[in-house]
């Protein structure tokens, strides 16, 4: 399983969790695992069927382009940052 990292934000919803495991071959397959077993993360994470913009995602180290559909391997790490914006 995927090991997702959980934003300091969103750890209310996690029991205090800083990481977390769940299964899922996308983030977006990842989210719903995570929703399954923390009742309103995905509504924290995501705005309809699209992440939400305020946030970005990292899986193993490089930020993703593809969002909810970045591929996830069992083993990967997941974060959702802050979306920096360019000036």
């Amino acid at each position: 399983m995927a090991i997702v990292v959980i934003p300091t934000l969103m750890r209310d919803l996690t029991d205090g969790e800083a990481r977390v495991t769940a299964p899922g071959r996308t983030v977006g397959t990842v989210i719903e695992a995570l929703e399954a077993r923390y009742p309103g993360i995905k509504g924290r994470l995501c705005e309809g069927q699209r992440l939400a913009p305020t946030l970005a995602i990292s899986v193993d180290g490089r930020l993703s382009r593809s969002g909810l559909r970045q591929p996830v391997k069992e083993d990967s790490e997941v974060r959702f940052l802050p979306a920096i914006e360019g000036g």
